[in-house]
């Protein structure tokens, strides 16, 4: 076939499988089939420009019965507008010769996959997401066919085109972002991936990256560990360091919020490499680290050549042994980034999954030759690069300033060699894959001996399944098996680069990570050989009593902060208040027990009303002695000496629950506090309501008939005066079964924003609202009281009982009006119980004594003084009131010649 006709487009058709349904035609998320149209566009161009790779081949063809793809990063990212740059050794040769080296062995296996032949398509990377992807459309071509009904050679005959092999699985890659590139075509072609070293939290999305499986742990395994790393060197502020893409990016937001959910960690700068750098980027990363220089500690998620650079501008910035690197698994043990800067990565912890050195893959890998390893299309180029020689090649001339590469070079003995890390992983991941299509193999074809039809094609879906169910001991006799995300279980040795007091100065193993930190610090050694941690710190321990306020925006660091009013310093981060009956001590690390104190007899909110309870009782002591002196006086009698006494009686006991109140809180004082407290008022306004409600009645009488009204004898007056009474005492009664009375101490009422001012006040359990509930009858009968004095303001000045009670009761009002916004307006007060006793108790003593001086004091006044006024005037018949009551309201109708009339409401 000399040629092919040259076509913009081919139409392409997804090939079916008898009894299996057409590939890409499973259900996927809505938009899928543009983007495969797309894929299927590109890989078209990349079949049109595969006649150009046998000049420059990147890719390695192992034939088989079953086919394996491999991804590798062959050689490293090239510089701008190149793929590809120089060769990596280490993370390319020596991971892709450790698959051929699995692929040998279990080829040579009899107890896995006996009669059957696994072969691969490796491929380069480049350490490019872009170019990965590009190259690993390879794998999907044998998924799709071509129409080719269309095309002819120049002579006419139909193309002979070679049908590229199935690959079933694929191992690979090795940075995660290629692997998120990767992942997302092969996943479409439900074609399982299985990586050796991409570790980014990303890929344990089973909804995006289904297919994915991986033989490492995660990354948020890895920042865990890393960051129980800085919390055992007792380092809080540290800087992070990422390269652009999913692994560091992933790999450094897993550490910053792991470490915002255990705290006590300061992240000082979070820096990002380009993936592209500029000249003179690292130098720029390296000054901007030192803006915060006490933060010495960095940790870095970077691909190897970054963080030599790194390396390369901190010691061109003379920063030798000043920052102290924790790397991730990309740097983990490897040679490449230190070399020649050991001075500078000195003391760096580095971090790998858990792995050990293969045996049977070194004595593989150094027996290797120019001769022996010809299906390595790479192996010339490592073979020049690790003898640091040139080969010959016809048309080449050779470079003068190199050796000619003899052949007779042998790897570890001519050149350093040492395993790279992820070797063990590269064999475990193409393991699983061979023991997943092992039982496959026996579960479909059992007793066929190689590749049965019910394996051709080998279904991808149903090949993941095997292999996320594999479990089995590892090339390291550890155990490898995966979750239901694809991941592997956390397993990590923790390294130290040491360069004194060591032999073999290197990578030395430090400790290990599995769930939980085991660290030898005693084995650690820092720049110039020094055991001693250094410090990474952000803010300085707090003093006692002070907790630490993380900042905000760097949620690890912290300022201290004293615990302030009544809290303590319960720990290092918080401050607890103190239970409501302690204070905080001195030094706020604690509590002490709050003072207790009560209303005592010499303070001044005691002494003023006891002195006015004092004079009341013995002004209250003369007029009852006075009264009963003179107890057959006319004085006396008109007064109504029965209701006289209660009345007096009352006021006594108003005057007396002074003393109560003030008294130091007890059972027995509180229970007559209640008791006592509103009885007094009851007694002196029930006595009084009586009073005025018979002078009312009798001329509201007298007014309509000359027949007096019921129940207006002294006998039917003490009768009504003590069924009124009995309301307050049985109210009284019933608190006290409801809530027996005691004693309480009150720490809230006098708790100052000072806690050295903090007391608890001894009182009785009585609250504002129980105090106002019991004064509530005896102000209801005072209000009636004063309606009936009011009603009874007409009665003439010869029947002038009625007017002093009236007097007495506006008074009394008054009183008691100002006495509310003072009582309820202390609330707010340092001294609250104490202003509140006084006024409650002067309150009380006022309104006795405007009842005591209206009411009694002229009267004894007279007695006394005037005894000539003491006489006996004329005796009043009911019928001589009746007449006085008529001719008082004829009176008031003249006097308001022509106004309205208003007619007296006899409905009381």
């Amino acid at each position: 076939m000399s040629s092919v006709a040259a076509r913009p487009f081919i139409p392409l058709h997804l090939h079916h499988q008898p009894d299996t349904p057409a590939i890409g035609l499973q259900p996927r998320p809505s938009g899928i089939w543009p983007r495969l149209f797309i894929l299927l566009c590109i890989l078209v161009g990349h079949q049109v420009s595969a006649s150009h790779q046998h000049f420059h081949p990147h890719s390695i063809k192992i034939p088989g019965d079953i086919t394996l793809g491999g991804l590798f990063p062959i050689h490293a990212r090239g510089p701008h507008g190149i793929n590809c740059g120089e060769l990596k050794k280490e993370k390319g040769i020596h991971r892709m010769e450790a698959m051929l080296y699995a692929l040998d062995q279990i080829n040579a296996d009899p107890y896995v996959l006996p009669n059957i032949t696994l072969g691969a398509r490796i491929l380069d990377t480049c350490s490019r997401d872009t170019y990965a992807l590009e190259q690993s459309l390879t794998f999907v071509q044998a998924l799709i066919q071509k129409d080719t009904s269309d095309i002819r050679c120049s002579n006419g005959e139909p193309p002979l085109i070679r049908k590229p092999e199935r690959v079933v699985a694929v191992i690979g890659a090795s940075a995660s972002s290629v692997s998120i590139m990767v992942a997302n075509i092969l996943r479409l072609f439900e074609i399982p991936q299985v990586s050796y070293a991409s570790t980014a939290p990303e890929l344990s999305d089973n909804n995006r990256y289904d297919f994915f499986s991986r033989v490492v742990p995660p990354d948020s395994y890895q920042a865990q560990a890393m960051l129980d790393i800085v919390k055992a060197l007792g380092w809080n502020y540290v800087s992070t360091l990422a390269s652009e893409g999913n692994y560091g990016e992933s790999g450094v937001e897993a550490f910053m919020q792991i470490s915002r959910e255990a705290g006590g960690v300061c992240i000082a700068q979070s820096v990002k490499i380009p993936r592209e750098p500029t000249d003179g980027e690292f130098d720029k990363i390296i000054k901007r680290l030192m803006e915060t220089s006490n933060a010495r500690g960095v940790i870095i998620f970077a691909n190897e050549d970054d963080i030599r650079q790194v390396l390369e501008a901190a010691k061109r910035a003379n920063l030798t042994g000043h920052f102290l690197f924790v790397g991730s698994d990309s740097w983990g043990a490897k040679s490449s980034p230190v070399t020649e800067l050991e001075d500078v990565a000195e003391g760096a912890v580095t971090i790998l999954p858990k792995r050990a050195s293969i045996d049977g893959f070194d004595q593989y890998f150094v027996t290797r030759s120019l001769e022996n390893n010809r299906r390595n299309i790479w192996f010339a180029e490592f073979w020049e690069d690790d003898f640091r020689c040139k080969l010959t090649r016809p048309g080449i001339k050779l470079d003068p300033e190199k050796k000619k590469c003899t052949g007779e070079e042998r790897i570890g003995r001519d050149s350093l060699y040492e395993q790279e890390g992820k070797v063990q992983f590269v064999i475990d991941a193409v393991y699983a894959v061979a023991h997943a299509l092992h039982n496959m193999h026996q579960e479909l074809c059992p007793g066929s001996s190689g590749v049965c039809g019910n394996m051709d094609p080998v279904e991808g879906r149903s090949l993941l399944d095997y292999i996320r169910a594999v479990h089995f001991n590892g090339s390291a006799g550890t155990s490898v098996l995966f979750n239901e995300n694809g991941d592997a279980p956390g397993r990590y040795d923790i390294f130290q680069f040491q360069m004194t007091n060591h032999s073999h100065p290197g990578y030395h193993v430090i400790g290990q990570w599995t769930n939980n930190l085991r660290l030898n610090l005693e084995e650690m050694q820092w720049s110039g050989g020094d055991q001693s941690v250094p410090e990474s710190i952000c803010s300085f321990p707090c003093k006692p009593g002070e907790r630490k306020k993380m900042v905000k925006g760097v949620p690890c660091c912290w300022h201290c902060e004293l615990c302030d009013g009544y809290q303590y310093q319960l720990d290092e981060f918080n401050c607890e208040t103190c239970p409501s009956d302690m204070r905080p001590t001195i030094n706020r690390t604690g509590c002490r027990p709050t003072p207790i104190i009560k209303l005592e007899w010499n303070s001044p909110f005691a002494l003023v009303p006891a002195s006015l309870a004092m004079l009341g009782i013995i002004a209250t002591s003369v007029v009852v002695i006075t009264f009963i002196r003179f107890n057959d006086t006319p004085i006396v009698r008109a007064s109504g000496r029965e209701l006289s006494y209660v009345l007096l009686t009352g006021i006594f006991l108003i005057y007396l629950i002074t003393f109560l109140m003030i008294a130091e809180p007890g059972v027995v004082a509180c229970a007559f506090r209640r008791l006592l407290l509103g009885l007094g008022m009851a007694i002196s306004y029930s006595a009084m309501l009586t009073k005025t409600n018979r002078i009312y009645r009798i001329f509201e009488q007298g007014k309509r008939s000359v027949t007096p009204p019921k129940f207006i004898s002294p006998t039917s007056q003490l009768v009504i005066t003590f069924i009124l009474i009995s309301v307050q005492v049985l109210g009284v009664f019933v608190w006290f079964a409801v809530v027996p009375p005691h004693t309480i101490i009150d720490y809230e009422e006098l708790r100052p924003p000072n806690p050295d001012l903090a007391r608890g006040i001894l009182k009785c359990d009585m609250s504002d609202l129980s105090i106002i509930c019991c004064l509530s009858y005896s102000i209801v009968l005072m209000v009636t009281c004063t309606v009936y004095a009011v009603k009874s303001r007409g009665v003439p000045e010869t029947f002038n009982e009625a007017k002093p009670i009236g007097f007495t009761m506006y008074t009394t009002c008054i009183v008691w009006l100002a006495f509310v916004p003072i009582f309820f307006g202390t609330a707010q007060s340092t001294e609250k119980m104490f202003i509140q006793t006084a006024t409650l108790t002067v309150s009380m003593s006022l309104s006795a004594s405007v009842s005591l001086g209206m009411l009694y004091m002229p009267k004894v006044y007279v007695i006394i003084f005037h005894p000539e006024q003491n006489v006996q005037k004329r005796k009043r018949s009911f019928k001589a009131v009746a007449q006085a009551a008529r001719l008082s309201q004829k009176s008031s109708n003249e006097k308001q010649n022509g106004e309205t009339k208003i007619e007296p409401d006899r409905s009381q």
